[in-house]
């Protein structure tokens, strides 16, 4: 399958735009072609409208059939071979065992989702029987049951050109929801994203989904973002990105004569503590294992741990100096994130000492490893250092004592991870620090460090604002697909016209509540 530059609207190829934007080599800084056209307004119109009329269809199209379509997008990725891991590792700076790890996610993702399509209980089937008998008025037989909620906008992340974006969890999450989706991919790959895109039309329209059911389209501005999200036949929106980028999405929904829900990961700084025994008995093992979770990915993470909060501890810090001075930075992903990440480490300076920089890479778009550290009052008196900083740096906050330690976790606002490190006698001892810290974020982990986010039924990936616009929801696990669907009651409606989730007979044999007791 060839890059060819072009918009993809439902299972036409579009090019009616006259401002051409490439791909760039952030190691070489080198443009990678084709051209690609930006999406013009009538365009979007087209995907859009395409989408509605294809929703008309595919809600009703069974989980059975949505599942073959999610497996026929995984074998179609699959099919391009190394087509889609050379174009991923040109575009994104990162190494082929990134390529192949996340290549393996998406696929991962993709039939979980089928199998959760398959299984079919997801739907969450709710029957209340009538009780045409019972005084003083009858009861009505009432049931219940998620329904998609019609064309979705997605946006692809920069840091994950695969996992989180055109066949990533978002759009994955919403095709099994039953909705179509309308992508807007990230003009850091370009490429990349056109490959995937027509991955799934090609799995699409051998698997008999409706024209429209996808498209893809293509903007380096605003422009096209925000006229997706005003869409009037928009309902719904993924993002994964910056928290200035997520909220004006957010807004633009708000202020819709009908709005929407915005369902925006925007980042977060995913404060690590280590509790104070732990920290000298397993300080110099703690020390390179943090810094390995900072520099991984070089920083690109959303789950990369922005913050360290321990009781004030010499010898740890001195470790630290040791093993960050010798890691690696590396490559980020475009000339934008670079600069973000500079102008972060020079604020970052006015207020917290460097305890060490890592060694200097080369590269179009390199970024240097730095460790600050500060005080429990420098840090409790400073907005700035309660900022993510996205790329591979951290800040230590030492506190004096565990009541500092304590405040530091009550002024956390929402993120999507934390964790503590501890013995299970410490752990116990600073019980009201995990009941305190499951007030804010959306994962709590303990003796392990939160890069790496494991695609399973159990998985929450969100956190309190503003690590998220909703906290309710995950962008990662099958719990994700109920972002894009909304409970339907039907009230003594005939059994031949309900969905076949909820009638009488049962013949997908899934899991139901019947008048409160969970049978088969």
């Amino acid at each position: 399958m060839q890059v060819l530059g072009k918009n993809l609207i439902g299972f036409t190829e579009s090019s009616e735009g006259t401002v051409g934007i490439q791909a760039i080599n952030p190691a070489s800084g080198e443009p990678i072609g084709p051209l690609f056209f930006k999406a013009t307004t009538s365009e979007l119109d087209l995907a859009v409208h395409k989408a509605n009329e294809a929703f008309a269809i595919y809600r009703k199209i069974s989980g059975a059939e949505k599942a073959t379509f999610l497996e026929a997008i995984a074998t179609e990725i699959e099919a391009l071979g190394d087509s889609l891991l050379e174009r991923y590792t040109a575009e994104s700076g990162l190494p082929l065992g990134r390529a192949q790890g996340e290549r393996g996610r998406t696929l991962g993702q993709l039939r979980l989702f089928a199998s959760l399509l398959k299984e079919g209980s997801w739907v969450n089937a709710i029957i209340d029987t009538a009780q045409p008998d019972r005084q003083p008025l009858p009861k009505p037989d009432l049931r219940a049951m998620e329904r998609p909620l019609g064309p979705v906008g997605i946006f692809g992340a920069s840091n994950f050109p695969l996992a989180f974006s055109v066949a990533g969890g978002d759009t994955v999450s919403a095709l099994a929801a039953g909705c179509p989706v309308v992508f807007k991919g990230h003009p850091s790959h370009l490429g990349t994203s056109e490959l995937a895109g027509r991955a799934i039309l090609a799995a699409a329209q051998k698997t008999g989904m409706p024209d429209g059911v996808f498209s893809l389209v293509f903007d380096d501005s605003i422009e096209i973002g925000q006229a997706l999200v005003k869409h009037p036949l928009i309902k719904a929106v993924g993002f994964t990105g910056s928290l200035r980028g997520g909220k004006s999405l957010f807004d633009a929904a708000a202020a819709r004569p009908e709005p929407i829900p915005v369902y925006a990961e925007m980042g977060s700084i995913n404060p690590v503590f280590i509790l104070p025994k732990t920290l000298k008995e397993k300080g110099d093992v703690l020390a390179q294992n943090y810094m390995n979770s900072v520099t991984m990915g070089v920083g690109q993470f959303c789950t990369n741990p922005g913050l360290l909060v321990i009781e004030k501890d010499d010898a740890f810090v001195a470790k630290l100096e040791s093993v960050s001075a010798e890691s690696n930075g590396g490559v980020m992903l475009n000339k934008g994130i670079q600069s973000v990440y500079h102008k972060g480490i020079e604020e970052f300076e006015k207020y917290a000492k460097v305890i060490s920089f890592g060694k200097k890479p080369e590269g179009f778009t390199a970024a240097q490893p730095v460790i600050f550290k500060a005080d429990y009052q420098t840090f409790k008196g400073s907005e700035t250092l309660k900022e993510e900083v996205f790329g591979p740096s951290s800040l230590v906050v030492e506190a004096s004592s565990r009541e500092e330690i304590m405040e530091v976790a009550h002024n956390l606002s929402g993120h999507l991870t934390a964790t503590v490190f501890g013995s299970p006698k410490e752990l116990a001892e600073y019980a009201d620090l995990l009941e305190l810290l499951e007030q804010k974020v959306g994962r709590l982990i303990i003796n392990g460090f939160p890069t790496g986010v494991e695609v399973t039924h159990a998985m929450v990936h969100g956190g309190p604002y503003p690590a998220t616009t909703d906290s309710r929801s995950t962008s990662v696990g099958t719990m994700s697909i109920t972002r894009f669907t909304r409970p339907v009651c039907y009230q003594d409606m005939p059994d031949t016209l309900l969905p076949v989730e909820l009638q009488n007979q049962n013949s997908l044999g899934i899991w139901r509540k019947v008048n409160g007791e969970m049978v088969k």
